[in-house]
């Protein structure tokens, strides 16, 4: 369920109504509130601290904010803020559910499980991923419109899953993006700072970059042919930062693009719309 620019949240759960119908005491949000979603908003004026359900949102000098839903979120939520006076504002926000890409198999999943021998590789590799989510850039690609970072074909979906004989398997954590040819350039779809170049190719992301576009907000892409930027750049949006590739485990080369807002998985496609 997209929400326009401009549209209304009332405290006290009056529901959606226009901006001119707004109140001081209002939340005004835009986005995307399903799961795997978006918001971006406006606090109301005196508004000290803010919170959706038990999540501490950082206000900007303006009272703006941003929040994301989990591609398995709840399907409600409450925007909460507290005033200046002591006093409280409160929002509910309906999370609309997403009909996921499933594909139920009739065999066994095969066993899961590291072997120690691959857990000495992956261990470091996990905790560099880790470190480089929880920078905290000091950016604004949050706020931005983003664009596609390359456009191709889209050869694997966010959020789609394999059912092995009733166990579900893990979903599929980005989008990938399919251009035919190792090398292809793709650009920063927002801007950021960049937390990880890999200069050695990892285990399963090959060559790995990580953008951290603010407010708890990153960009990961995956088996990259070659990384253009390095890490501590500031990055703009639309700038070439690296080639698409098949670096790591993959089949082909394409880009492998997966956005997370601090523990929250999100959905690339909900933040650029349809590819033109």
């Amino acid at each position: 369920m997209t929400v326009a620019g401009g549209a209304v949240v009332v405290s006290g759960g009056a529901g959606p109504v226009t901006a001119a119908e707004a109140t001081p005491s209002d939340f005004l949000i835009e986005g995307e509130l399903e799961q795997g979603g978006w918001i971006r908003g406006k606090a109301p004026p005196r508004t000290l601290r803010l919170r959706l359900g038990n999540t501490a949102l950082p206000l900007d000098n303006e009272g703006r904010f941003f929040a994301a839903f989990d591609r398995d979120a709840a399907l409600s939520a409450e925007l909460v803020a507290t005033l200046s006076d002591g006093g409280a504002n409160s929002a509910p926000i309906t999370v609309a559910p997403r009909d996921w890409q499933i594909e139920r198999v009739n065999i066994a999943r095969k066993p899961g499980g590291m072997s120690e021998a691959f857990w000495k590789i992956r261990e470091p590799e996990l905790k560099r991923i880790e470190a480089a989510r929880s920078v905290g850039a000091d950016s604004r690609g949050w706020a931005q419109k983003f664009i596609w970072p390359v456009k191709g074909r889209i050869s694997g979906r966010f959020g789609s899953q394999r059912i092995y004989r009733g166990e579900p398997g893990a979903y599929h954590s980005g989008l990938d993006i399919a251009t035919g040819a190792s090398g292809t350039p793709f650009v920063a779809p927002a801007d950021g700072v960049v937390t990880l170049a890999a200069t050695t190719p990892f285990s399963l992301e090959g060559y790995l970059l990580i953008i951290d576009h603010g407010n708890g907000l990153n960009s990961a892409f995956l088996h990259c042919s070659d990384i253009l930027v390095r890490e501590g750049d500031v990055v703009t949006q639309g700038q070439t930062i690296g080639k698409i590739g098949a670096t790591g485990r993959a089949t082909g080369p394409h880009l492998h693009w997966s956005m997370k807002w601090n523990d929250a998985r999100l959905d690339p496609l909900l933040f650029t719309g349809p590819m033109n």
